[in-house]
């Protein structure tokens, strides 16, 4: 291995596809994973220690929205895939186009850091090294579990939804999630089905959002053109929708969220409002202190508890990075585009993004995008053009969204295609933005 070559860090999702991008574009590289099979996250107990799926888990986009632009998911594929599913298909992808002998398995980066000629020096497991023109980061951000603190003192069991797999344990108990993002949600519906009474505790409640509208994928009703509309047309258009499929939720037993629609990543789900109009959910405010055990809520109410599962998201974590290199904190990473690193040339973060909608073409798209970087077919504007339109999007999201650790990456999916569009025809770009092109026109019509 020598400076010639790429590095990227991880096969899940992300770096699969920038693997891929790779092997098109003729750019020698290597593609290092901890475990010893590609999907990552969507990989069930995968070897690597870091997936965070559990058994009954069921991807939230639409198999024809997460798809790669080149490679549709089998049509006997349900609409929704389980993960198993997922994974078979990342694997079929890396076989069909053929470069799975260049990821290298049960091999993981223990540091990178710049050399003084611009090339980046990698550290394995073991000691091994080798140079690199360009590393790219797919590490994921869905595996470093975030807690939250409270007061007090908790005598049962805690965990974190990382490291739920089953619901089993919960049999028979007072069960406690705290945290109604996806993963909250999945979790206490399937508690409920076991447990004697599941709680769900919320600071702000959330919108929920059925997987199915009218019959259809609820991601199909967001289309390159629906994209471009003021946003609050699209936030009127989706109340609109969500009225007509189950009315009002604060009549089935869930809080009205004081934020706007568009304001806060989707809650989906089509079981929740259900199971809380059966008894077997019941939705509490945020926690304000733990006493043995009970729980106490911020509005004054008390629940005997048995188990608590913080489903409190994700720390943005690279540990093969000293903090002088490269520090995140609050899990705000300053990137051009969501991709490029400022301050380091020659290194690209692939799938560091939370967008309405899925992230595989977004982080294939991405992929292109670097791969032109790298030949320079396309360029970057200046540094300081760069940092302004960071700050920029920074300050966007800030006025949008609902603070949190959890919209510091947020994106929609179709501006985020076009903005990366007009990135692959800066020049000097000689070709076509293939992916880019792919992706929009699969985005209008599905499958």
């Amino acid at each position: 291995m020598n400076d010639s070559r790429v590095c990227i860090i991880g096969a899940g999702a992300s770096g699969i596809a920038a693997a891929k991008v790779l092997h098109d574009q003729g750019i020698p590289f290597d593609c290092f994973e901890k475990g010893s099979m590609v999907g990552g996250n969507w990989r069930y107990l995968n070897d690597n220690g870091q997936s965070s799926a559990y058994a009954s888990l069921h991807i939230n986009t639409s198999k024809t929205r997460m798809a790669f632009s080149d490679f549709p998911m089998p049509q006997h594929y349900p609409d929704y895939p389980h993960h198993a599913q997922i994974a078979k298909y990342f694997d079929d992808y890396v076989d069909h186009f053929g470069f799975r002998d260049k990821i290298t398995f049960r091999t993981e980066v223990v540091q990178a850091a710049p050399a003084a000629d611009g090339s980046w020096e990698v550290t394995l497991a073991g000691g091994k090294n080798c140079r690199s023109r360009a590393v790219l980061v797919a590490n994921g951000h869905h595996w470093d579990p975030k807690w939250a603190h409270f007061p007090g003192r908790f005598d049962g069991l805690q965990m974190h939804s990382h490291d739920y797999k089953t619901p089993d344990l919960f049999a028979g108990k007072n069960v406690l999630v705290i945290g109604m993002g996806n993963s909250g949600v999945d979790i206490a519906c399937e508690s409920s089905r076991v447990a004697a009474q599941t709680f769900l505790s919320t600071r702000r409640s959330a919108q929920v959002i059925p997987k199915y509208i009218l019959g259809r994928p609820v991601d199909q009703f967001t289309t390159p053109f629906t994209s471009m509309l003021p946003l609050a047309v699209q936030s009127l258009s989706m109340r609109l929708l969500l009225w007509v499929a189950h009315g009002s939720q604060r009549r089935l037993g869930l809080p009205e969220p004081a934020h706007k629609l568009h304001q806060a990543h989707p809650t989906i789900s089509s079981d929740l409002l259900t199971l809380i109009g059966h008894g077997g959910i019941k939705i509490k405010p945020n926690v304000k202190m733990l006493a043995g055990d009970t729980v106490v809520f911020e509005d004054g109410s008390r629940e005997r508890i048995d188990c608590i599962v913080y489903a409190t998201g994700y720390n943005v974590s690279f540990p093969f990075f000293k903090q002088e290199v490269l520090s995140v904190r609050d899990n705000e990473l300053p990137l051009y585009r969501r991709v490029v690193s400022v301050q380091h040339p020659h290194l690209y973060f692939i799938g560091f993004l939370q967008p309405l909608g899925a992230i595989m073409p977004l982080a294939e798209l991405q992929a292109q995008w670097v791969a032109r970087l790298l030949t320079g077919e396309c360029r970057l504007p200046n540094a300081a053009v760069m940092q302004r339109e960071i700050i920029r999007e920074r300050e966007h999201l800030r006025r949008r969204y609902v603070t949190s650790a959890r919209h510091t990456m947020q994106v929609d999916f179709f501006p985020y295609v076009r903005q990366i569009k007009r990135e692959l025809r800066r020049k000097g770009g000689r070709k076509k933005a293939a992916i880019g092109e792919n992706a929009g026109k699969k985005e209008v019509g599905g499958r």
